[in-house]
């Protein structure tokens, strides 16, 4: 016997047969030009399909260029207002049928969605000059999220905090060394959805910076908000509410004040492993619009693996009526990695 020209048929057969295999249990999607997909479909809803193919990898497929789709596997439909369903899953352009029952776009929240569990990241931010310039900064912060849209709840809670700490001096100019950033804050919210766009929240933020000799700044606030865009890609949303201020500083001293709250936040995915993010909050008080805080920031992060990315930022924070002797405004610019999950 020849083992040197069966083993390689047989292994040739082999494949080919895990082939038809794989295309036989794929999940197919057919597009209006025509052509044909296969693979494993994601979630989907009236704006758009996610889609994993051998050869495309993850793609975001426009719902309405897609004219039919089928589902391999039983999957998982959330209807507006109905318990969610589980079955043999068809889709065209008009909509969705599971076990012959029938579903349009209006009626339906999406197909297949995605799992309800935390998602979030620990980063560590740190800069450090040495010689003509002896600077020394380190950070950390971490967020974590929860999204969920079901039958039962329509809500998104968001957790976060961070601190940095930094010292500058010594060096070719043998100064002594100072502590210039000595500051932590945290923050809670929660987001209850009437709509799919529109929701009301209630947050809360504390802060400390040691060097503007603010002792704590707490602003708990409620107000209403806006969802643009909530896609895996592209997440943009605006909110307006009511926050009342109350700050300590250092050696005595406070202020309260109520005021307008305005934010937004805008993230883009402008490819497979880099994101672009930027928030921005403006709190105008009411009794005197010249008396505000503005925080904002802006930051580019690019995936290292699956887990780890690193993360350029800068942030922004400007207190119109700051603590006697401290500036109003404060600037930061940080480096970092992060683990994400």
């Amino acid at each position: 016997m020849d083992r040197t020209t069966v083993f390689p048929a047989t292994a040739a057969v082999l494949a080919f047969g895990s082939s038809l295999a794989f295309v036989a249990s794929a999940d197919n999607v057919t597009l209006q030009n025509g052509d044909k997909l296969n693979g494993t479909i994601g979630t989907v809803t009236a704006k758009e399909m996610k889609f994993t193919s051998p050869s495309l990898g993850e793609i975001i497929i426009p719902t309405q260029n897609v004219t039919s789709y089928t589902f391999d596997n039983p999957t998982r439909v959330q209807p507006r207002g109905e318990p969610s369903q589980t079955g043999k899953v068809t889709g065209d352009t008009a909509g969705v049928t599971i076990d012959d029952k029938k579903y349009d776009f209006q009626s339906l929240k999406s197909i297949n969605p995605p799992a309800q569990e935390w998602s979030g990241a620990l980063i560590a931010n740190f800069a450090v000059a040495r010689g003509n310039t002896n600077r020394f900064v380190v950070g950390a912060e971490a967020n974590a999220s929860l999204r969920r849209d079901d039958e039962a709840n329509n809500d998104r809670t968001t957790f976060g905090g961070g601190y940095n700490f930094g010292e500058s001096g010594g060096g070719a100019s043998g100064t002594p060394k100072t502590t210039d950033t000595d500051n932590w804050n945290a923050f809670g919210k929660h987001d209850r959805f009437w709509t799919d766009q529109w929701y009301g929240y209630a947050n809360l933020r504390i802060e400390h910076d040691r060097i503007a000799q603010l002792n704590y700044r707490i602003t708990p606030g409620v107000g209403i908000g806006y969802q643009w865009i909530e896609t895996p890609k592209v997440n943009f949303r605006t909110e307006a509410g009511l926050s009342y201020i109350h700050e300590e500083f250092d050696p005595d001293g406070s202020a309260d004040a109520i005021a307008a709250r305005l934010a937004y936040r805008y993230s883009n995915k402008l490819s497979d492993t880099v994101m672009f993010f930027h928030t921005l909050e403006y709190l105008p008080a009411f009794e005197n619009p010249g008396d505000y805080i503005l925080n904002t920031d802006v930051g580019l992060r690019a995936n290292l693996t699956d887990n780890f990315f690193s993360q350029f930022k800068i942030l922004y924070k400007r207190d119109s009526t700051p603590a006697e002797g401290s500036l109003k405004n404060d600037l930061l610019y940080t480096i970092g990695v992060g683990w994400q999950f």
